[in-house]
């Protein structure tokens, strides 16, 4: 009990400024949301569509960078110096070579908007919120490669308070390009997203100092050379990360679709949904904070050659993960009404919002768990069950289910977050099955 003990500590200090930084980066988002929400229903839905495409595409950067994940934590578990500064290297060139198509997703933003049957408007004002971000990607991809590394070797407030800052200077500039503030010109929805890509080249530039002034790229000289990259270890970074890739995208484009379907039953349910898509996210990025611990946990045991350590670190994450969502899940129940209110919609929408959370509460507890499952299994490097259980459990179960209910005629949106929940519930378990049978302690180092 006392390991176990021990463990929870471990985890929960390296987990909350983890979960902070994340909960922070979404709160980026959340921002645009209830200052664009100002504007009225078609800026607030134009930035909900456009965010959706930014992250449905971006998803795929991130999960390649993720695949470092497994050859830094256990690198840095084995003190294998030379290992931690190679994996820098190829986490950067994997992020800033992943920027490029990104761009050109970004720039198909609104065709791809009017193919989905969104309002032609909206579509059009969510492309040019989209578009004017494309700056900002390298800026980005560098700060979550960096970030990701440093999280490899428990070393995780640097991000968290850069992340606090960027909050603070995206909040500023928010307010001053959407509304036309301090002799600005008013660009509304337009002007959140300048306001982020403004923001993302001041987090990557700050991390860089912090990392630069308190020499934390050990091993490493410089963040990039690319006469030192070398394509087996490039290729093992693609490989670990492409799973993880799959993973997010399944996940990710499961909420997308739902968000789609909310968007063809009409501007109040695609309202009420993007404010109850907003809360969900919130909630999922302590747990998200959880499963990154995890991963390093896991990672640094399995590298040290402790495996009954990592099989502890492993379960005690499943467990934080659940009861953390449960905690939420009490939390939308009991202010169904008062926090859809906080983002300044009309009554009709607060409403439809109240109505949908006790069902996201339902299935919280579900997101918990198979998200710190998620990060378990790249903590071991093995991350390719946990894409074929998302395929799985979201598109064999969750979005037929989601399509059937969420029908005009039978649930209508209610009837989408049912499905997302038994998609939830369906990978949970595969998880938590996989982790009960093939766990860490099965799993050789890599180093």
């Amino acid at each position: 009990m006392g390991a176990v003990r021990r463990e929870i500590r471990r985890l929960t200090l390296l987990a909350t400024p983890v979960a902070l930084t994340q909960l922070s980066a979404m709160l980026l988002w959340t921002v645009d949301l209830v200052m664009v929400g100002r504007l009225g229903v078609t800026s607030l839905n134009a930035v909900s569509l456009g965010r959706l495409w930014v992250m449905g595409t971006t998803v795929c950067a991130m999960g390649l960078i993720f695949g470092v994940d497994p050859i830094a934590s256990q690198a840095h578990g084995a003190r294998d110096r030379r290992r931690l500064s190679r994996a820098l290297l190829h986490v950067v060139a994997v992020a800033l070579a992943s920027s490029l198509p990104l761009a050109g997703l970004f720039l198909a933003t609104e065709r791809v908007l009017l193919a989905f049957g969104q309002d032609p408007a909206t579509a059009a004002l969510a492309h040019r919120y989209v578009v004017v971000q494309i700056p900002g990607l390298p800026f980005y991809l560098l700060f979550l490669a960096l970030k990701q590394y440093l999280q490899a070797r428990g070393i995780v407030r640097p991000a968290m308070w850069v992340s606090f800052g960027g909050n603070a200077f995206n909040i500023v500039a928010n307010a001053i390009l959407i509304f036309g503030l301090a002799g600005a010109p008013r660009l509304g929805a337009v002007g959140a997203g300048v306001a982020t890509a403004m923001t993302s080249a001041l987090l990557c530039g700050s991390l860089v100092l912090v990392m630069r002034r308190r020499r934390l790229q050990r091993g490493s000289a410089t963040l990039l050379d690319p006469r030192e990259v070398r394509r087996p270890e490039l290729l093992e970074v693609l490989r670990l990360g492409a799973p993880v890739a799959l993973q997010l995208l399944f996940e990710y484009w499961a909420f997308a679709f739902a968000t789609l379907l909310a968007g063809r039953l009409g501007a109040i349910e695609l309202a009420a949904h993007s404010i109850v898509l907003n809360l969900a996210s919130i909630s999922y990025m302590v747990p998200l904070g959880i499963s990154l611990g995890a991963t390093t946990r896991v990672g640094n045991r399995i590298g040290a050659r402790d495996p009954q350590g990592a099989r502890r670190a492993a379960w005690v994450a499943l467990g934080l993960g659940a009861s953390v969502m449960a905690l939420f899940a009490l939390l939308f129940v009991a202010g169904r009404r008062l926090i859809p209110a906080a983002f300044g919609v009309g009554p009709e929408v607060v409403a439809l919002t109240a109505a949908v959370l006790p069902i996201v509460a339902a299935f919280e507890l579900f997101d918990g768990v198979q998200v710190v499952g998620g990060g378990v299994l790249r903590g071991m490097g093995r991350p390719r069950p946990a894409a074929l259980f998302n395929l799985i459990g979201y598109y064999a179960l969750g979005m037929p289910l989601a399509l059937w209910l969420g029908r005009p005629e039978t649930l209508g949106l209610a009837g989408i977050w049912w499905g997302l929940a038994a998609g939830l519930f369906a990978v949970a378990v595969c998880v938590v099955v996989w982790i009960s049978r093939k766990g860490p302690e099965t799993v050789a180092p890599m180093v």
